[in-house]
């Protein structure tokens, strides 16, 4: 027996979806997520604003390492940065990005 087409629910989702330029741009912000290093730099600015030597230590990685993807992540507007002389401080945008990272915990936590 063939499935009948829900015309009325396809109507639907086709008014809520977002256009093609949204959606590519959301992806592109999810992609920035697929990245191990990214995510263990989110997860160590979690704790606290660090500079860039501080991270490196954490993440036993090299200070140009460490530049390399916090300029993406500032560019995709995760982190952000404040000077103090001739020392640069990185943290988390804002609070979306917390709890983006708590619900990806949350959800790999459960059972």
């Amino acid at each position: 027996m063939a499935e009948k087409v829900n015309s009325e629910l396809i109507s639907e989702i086709k008014k809520k979806m977002p256009n093609e330029s949204f959606l590519y741009d959301l992806a592109d912000f999810y992609r920035i997520f697929g990245d191990s290093t990214r995510i263990k730099i989110l997860y160590a600015l979690y704790e606290g604003e660090m500079c860039v030597l501080d991270i490196a230590k954490v993440l036993h990685m090299t200070q140009s390492a460490i530049s390399h993807q916090l300029r993406i992540l500032k560019d995709a507007k995760l982190v952000k940065f404040r000077r103090d002389g001739k020392t640069v401080y990185y943290s988390l945008d804002d609070d979306h990005i917390v709890k983006i990272l708590e619900l990806g915990t949350q959800h790999l936590e459960e059972e």
